[in-house]
């Protein structure tokens, strides 16, 4: 990549590190809020619901826009949307307020995801992109990752300086993609073979090479969002862990997920193809998620925590850097249907999650695990396509 295309792409991946960073904060002064407005774990569950319902609804059509407007527009409305939900939030005194705030955050998540993936899809090369596309998950992954950390030390000062601080954050970050994005120059990318590249765009949908490649990320997606969701609970419930082992076994697990990222995807890729990575990680998830049930231990319950939230962060930017291979001059509307796919997943998996959690602690991974043994079944039967070059020729895509 050249010097222009790596600081632009520094710029992009900072701004969905800010976007990801801001749901962090929200974790460690959510209880407060619920204690100084009054306010039920039901409640809390629909503004939750609230945020991932409204990416779920807006994302396909931030990517459609994304693809008519421009990738660079997206993302700064994204920004700005995400600036004034986080001040939203910080200034709210009622529950109404937080819903406001909960729907743009939705609103800003949908706008800058499907707008970055298509502009990264722009400025690299079919080389060059799974690399990219491992920054970008590594940077979503670690803005989660510190974010409830940096929550819970502004909270210190005060229950509402965080979200100001991330409302200013997304400020400065609007101001600088104005100032120093430019609209990427689309050059024409290679296209699903003839019978299919006919068909619309919403139709292509529902062709099976990417139809299964949206299972899958649906899937991938659901079992992560129901790990995730209850592993407090359940390391709390099951094993007894102290609030002090709990953020050391989601931060030694996550920061490890983050350099897998960086460090092993590209590799991985330019050597066996997302194909057969994410059937791989799909195997060793169903593995080590019903493990996950037997083991005791402190050392070995992070071993395969760790060993979990790997195979999940290789999963998701395989089947994003497959999908913009095959996604032609529809990159933008593809990554809205990532994000849709994946906001669904979130919303689902820990309502369905949440009520087996109630009957038995361990009932929620064995859904997991029988979600992913069903994608690791689909990932097999999975069909390299052909894909047609802009020169016309037909090739294999790994």
């Amino acid at each position: 990549m050249s010097k222009n295309t790596k600081i632009v792409l520094a710029i992009l991946l900072g701004n969905l590190f800010i976007a990801f960073l801001g749901i962090g904060l929200i974790i460690p002064v959510l209880p407060t809020i619920m204690n100084e407005l009054h306010i039920s774990g039901t409640v809390v569950g629909y503004l939750t619901a609230a945020f991932a319902l409204t990416s779920l609804v807006v994302s396909p059509i931030a990517g459609r826009f994304a693809d008519k407007y421009g990738r660079k527009i997206m993302i700064i409305l994204g920004l700005a949307t995400f600036a004034v939900s986080e001040l939203l939030f910080g200034l709210g005194k009622s529950v109404e307020v937080l819903f406001i705030s909960r729907i743009l955050g939705g609103v800003s998540g949908a706008f800058i995801m499907p707008a970055v993936t298509a502009y990264i899809a722009d400025i690299t090369t079919v080389e060059t992109r799974p690399k990219a596309l491992g920054y970008m998950s590594a940077a979503i992954s670690t803005g989660f990752i510190i974010g409830p950390g940096v929550g819970g030390f502004l909270a210190e000062i005060g229950t509402r300086v965080p979200f100001f601080s991330a409302a200013v954050l997304g400020g400065v970050a609007t101001v600088l993609s104005i100032l120093f994005l430019k609209e990427p120059e689309r050059t024409e990318q290679p296209e699903v073979i003839v019978q299919e590249k006919q068909k619309s765009t919403l139709k292509k949908v529902f062709i099976p090479m990417f139809l299964i490649a949206f299972l899958i990320i649906f899937i991938s997606s659901f079992g992560l969002a129901v790990v995730e969701s209850f592993i407090s609970l359940y390391t709390d419930h099951k094993f007894s862990f102290s609030p002090g082992d709990i953020a050391v076994l989601i931060t030694v697990s996550a920061i490890i997920g983050a350099l897998s990222q960086i460090l092993l995807f590209d590799r991985i890729t330019q050597w066996w193809g997302e194909i057969k990575l994410i059937r791989l990680c799909l195997a060793v998830s169903v593995i080590f998620v019903f493990v996950l049930t037997q083991v005791s231990g402190y050392v070995m319950i992070i071993f395969v925590i760790t060993m979990c939230f790997v195979a999940f962060d290789l999963i998701r930017p395989a089947a994003t850097s497959y999908l913009s291979k095959i996604a032609g001059n529809d990159q933008g509307f593809v990554g809205g249907m990532n994000s849709m796919f994946t906001s669904l997943a979130n919303a689902v998996g820990p309502i369905l999650g949440g009520v087996l959690f109630d009957r038995d602690v361990d009932y929620p991974y064995y859904l997991a695990a029988v979600f992913l043994a069903i994608a690791l079944g689909i990932a097999l039967a999975w069909k390299k396509p052909q894909i047609a070059s802009p020169t016309g020729e037909s090739v294999k895509h790994e």
